[in-house]
């Protein structure tokens, strides 16, 4: 934590935030008809995250006892999240609507500018200053959504919140199905410079050509796998200024049109089913995935296995920086002890406790928070994932003037027909701009 209020505050009482905070209240606490909580008085704060298995529940909940324990500030209360769809955040909206939301909850990067366009999440701002809580210590594609306007959809002097972490794709290895191919180890092609769209198609291949279940590559079937191969054509979703729609581009339609050439060879689990089992049961060489699936392979794998970083394109290996963050209910009675709680849950003790765990990066850029990432085994090839944040990632993001799950829905459908062969690639260059013209309205 970086805490410079006055009073030259220790860690603990930094906690507290009533003694460091100042005596200003918040407009979103003011407006609830709440009275703040007098200088020391200890407060009752809920708080959700949405963990992926119970190992991360327990982890959070241990983490919550630990944060609760050093702080006369506040009672915690960690609740565990829902699934790995959007009644997440559904539950929560409503929740909010209700005045039984938590006073501090997870959400992902691609929603941020929802919750705050709606306005169900407060602008931190104020409070950020008061902590000496610096924009800088976290990288700069999160930021940038986290501290845009609204009404511009341009970044300002907002602050909706502190990213919890991060993540980049990398390509889950096994190696012994690699060995057993007779290829060069992808790792090595990566270390030469060599390691691109033409060496990835040919492990691939030979992976494939052992025959029987084999297949040489897994994805599964949402948005950001096939950005990645858009992205690293030179394309991507949207025009610069993320106002209007660029998946018709040439080089957004190469890159499409190179990742259906793959299965159309038959080198891939086929297009829409769950690749990740048949990688655990080993009968896939290469399967794309975030951090979030190294957990689920120290577990499942039978087999040696690392990761690589993702194979260059025509414009280079344009991996995604994922990300999600933990912002304030904009009705809580307590602001300052609630971004207090933000703070500490995104520290470097803390995020080093989650990464442990392996299935997150430290959102923060410093070099003690990689340093310690790195240490996190296995994968052996940890460096894989900060490579992929080290080479101009594509930030992970929501649309500020525009719908993003609109925009994600159709494309989704889009994308999976052209892969499946239900739909031309010409087809889908001449109309999925107009179809997704609706996403960028109002």
């Amino acid at each position: 934590m970086r805490l410079r209020s006055a009073a030259a505050c220790t860690m603990a009482s930094a906690l507290l935030l009533a003694g460091c905070s100042g005596t200003e209240t918040n407009d979103a606490a003011d407006d609830s008809g709440a009275d703040a909580p007098a200088t020391g008085e200890s407060v009752d704060l809920r708080w959700r995250t949405r963990p992926d298995n119970q190992a991360e529940i327990d982890l959070y909940q241990q983490i919550s006892d630990e944060v609760d324990s050093a702080s006369d500030a506040f009672a915690l209360k960690y609740e565990p999240g829902g699934s790995e769809t959007s009644s997440y955040q559904d539950v929560l909206k409503t929740e909010i609507a209700a005045g039984t939301a938590p006073d501090v909850f997870w959400i992902p990067g691609t929603d941020v500018a929802d919750f705050a366009k709606r306005g169900l999440i407060l602008d931190l701002r104020e409070q950020a200053e008061a902590a000496g809580v610096e924009d800088s210590d976290f990288y700069e594609g999160p930021m940038g959504h986290l501290t845009t306007d609204p009404e511009t959809g341009q970044p300002a002097d907002k602050l909706w919140g502190l990213p919890r972490d991060v993540s980049t794709f990398a390509l889950y290895l096994n190696l012994d199905l690699v060995a057993q191919a007779g290829v060069e180890d992808p790792r090595v092609l990566a270390e030469e410079g060599t390691w691109d769209w033409a060496a990835f198609e040919e492990t691939a291949a030979a992976i494939s050509a052992t025959g029987g279940a084999n297949k040489g590559f897994g994805v599964n079937s949402w948005w950001a796998n096939y950005g990645y191969f858009m992205n690293s054509a030179g394309g991507g979703f949207f025009t610069e200024d993320r106002t209007a729609c660029a998946l018709d581009t040439p080089e957004s339609i190469a890159g499409l049109t190179y990742m259906k050439g793959l299965y159309d060879k038959s080198l891939g689990v086929p297009f829409g089913e769950d690749a990740e089992p048949p990688f655990l049961a080993g009968t896939v060489g290469m399967f794309m995935n975030g951090r979030w699936a190294t957990p689920g392979t120290r577990t499942g794998a039978k087999f040696n296995w690392d990761v690589v970083e993702l194979p260059a394109g025509p414009a280079g290996s344009r991996d995604w920086l994922f990300w999600g963050a933990y912002v304030v209910n904009a009705n809580t009675e307590n602001p300052d002890q609630a971004f207090a709680l933000v703070e500490e849950l995104t520290s470097v003790d803390t995020q080093g406790k989650i990464s442990a765990l392996g299935a997150n990066i430290p959102s923060r850029q410093s070099d003690e928070a990689l340093e310690a990432f790195a240490g996190f085994t296995p994968p052996e090839n940890g460096q894989a994932f900060i490579n992929g944040i080290q080479n101009n990632p594509a930030t992970e993001g929501p649309l500020w003037k525009g719908d993003w799950p609109a925009f994600s829905t159709t494309t989704d459908a889009a994308v999976n027909a052209v892969i499946t062969g239900q739909r031309t690639i010409e087809d889908f260059q001449a109309n999925i701009c107009a179809e997704n013209a609706g996403a960028f309205e109002g």
